[in-house]
């Protein structure tokens, strides 16, 4: 299974779809920018769609050719990126088996975390591979209610909302998904949340980070990881 857990001097650097702010998202040229630039681990979106192969994307508005499928991307992870390790964004409820499977067939499911927003998927894919970590989604807007022009005052004050209670929540939400990591927007990251979440045992990475003040205040924090579109960015903060 792999080990989330901060590194000695530095949290693990993660590109998200790739490294989104360099190269097309969702693409194996995104997906070798990031390995070029040195990250630890390639996050990506996984959607299943109602019929034909799952597919490497956001959502269904972005699904086109030029992306991969769910298994073209685990062969080039297979073949080319033998030393990252895979952040499989789950975007759905459907097809978590055959998803789950599809890590076992290309023997990368020891060095994948699978996230999801939702419990139910986080249990079946753990049914169906005991080597895959799952990480829980915090928190959820899978209906985009966020991005409303009419909730976007409110959206500030939710937030901080969550922040603060988040501590108080994390052994219910984590036991309920049976997570063994936690995948938390950074503006609820909290040093409190941070410290329950690891006096549980449980890795925090946060999404999705790209001003250097925020980077900063999330190595304060104390997190495990930093998943962001520009990996150059996180790298030359941490670099000494």
């Amino acid at each position: 299974m792999i080990d989330l857990s901060r590194p000695p001097g530095r949290p693990l650097v993660v590109g998200h779809r790739g490294a989104a702010a360099i190269a097309p998202e969702n693409t194996i040229e995104g997906f070798r920018a990031a390995a070029a630039l040195g990250v630890d681990v390639i996050e990506f979106d996984v959607l299943p769609l109602p019929a034909g192969p799952i597919v490497v994307a956001h959502s269904l508005s972005e699904v086109a050719p030029a992306l991969p499928t769910f298994a073209e991307a685990l062969t080039w992870f297979a073949d080319e990126a033998t030393h990252v390790g895979l952040h499989v964004d789950f975007k759905g409820s459907e097809r978590i088996d055959e998803a789950a499977a599809l890590l076992i067939e290309h023997d990368v499911d020891d060095r994948t975390v699978l996230s999801s927003v939702s419990p139910d998927v986080l249990r079946a894919a753990g049914r169906v591979s005991s080597r895959v970590q799952l990480a829980l989604t915090y928190p959820d807007d899978r209906l985009g209610i966020s991005k409303r022009p009419f909730m976007r005052p409110l959206v500030p004050v939710a937030l901080e909302a969550l922040r603060v209670t988040l501590p108080l929540r994390l052994p219910a939400l984590l036991r309920r998904a049976e997570a063994g990591a936690l995948m938390l927007q950074h503006r609820v990251v909290s040093r409190a949340a941070v410290a329950r979440s690891h006096a549980l045992g449980v890795p925090v990475l946060a999404w999705t980070v790209d001003d250097p003040a925020d980077v900063e205040r999330m190595i304060d924090a104390g997190v495990d990881g930093v998943i962001t579109n520009d990996p150059r960015i996180l790298l030359a903060t941490l670099a000494p």
